[in-house]
C-alpha cells in the first residue's frame, strides 16, 4: 500500500475536496465549472486530466441524495400536507444544489487521494 505523505503546503484530502483546492499547491483551481475539473492548475501546473475519477461518485450520490430527499418529503407531507407545487418548489432546487455540491466534494476527494497515493492505471510495465 502506498505511503500517504502530504508535503508542506499541500492541503489534506478533506480540505482539498471541500474547498476545491489543488492537491499539489493548495490553490483554488480544481474546478472550472460546477462539477467539472479544470485542465490544469494555474498555480503549479499540475495536470488534472491525468487523474481517473470516473463516474463512481455520481451513482452513489444519486442513491443517497434520492433516499434523503424522499424521506424529507414524506416527513414534510405527513406533518403539514402542503400542495404538490410546494414540494416542487422546495425539493427540486434542494436536490440540484445537494447533488452539485456532493459531486464536487466526492470528485475532489477522489482526485486528491489519487494524487497523494500516486495512483495510476495499470499498464504493461506494471505486470509482474
Amino acid at each position: 500500500m502506498p505511503d500517504l505523505q502530504i508535503q508542506e503546503g499541500q492541503p489534506g484530502i478533506a480540505k482539498a475536496a471541500l474547498f476545491g483546492l489543488c492537491p499539489e499547491c493548495g490553490a483554488k483551481t480544481l474546478f472550472a465549472g460546477p462539477a467539472r475539473f479544470s485542465e490544469r492548475c494555474s498555480g503549479c501546473g499540475l495536470d488534472y486530466s491525468g487523474f481517473n475519477v470516473g463516474d463512481g461518485p455520481a451513482a452513489l450520490l444519486t442513491l443517497l441524495i434520492g433516499a434523503l430527499i424522499i424521506i424529507l418529503a414524506i416527513i414534510l407531507d405527513s406533518a403539514v400536507r402542503p400542495p404538490f407545487w410546494v414540494h416542487v418548489v422546495i425539493w427540486v432546487p434542494f436536490t440540484i444544489a445537494m447533488t452539485i455540491y456532493a459531486l464536487r466534494v466526492s470528485k475532489g476527494a477522489l482526485l486528491a487521494a489519487e494524487h497523494y497515493n500516486r495512483a495510476h492505471e495499470a499498464g504493461r510495465d506494471d505486470v509482474a
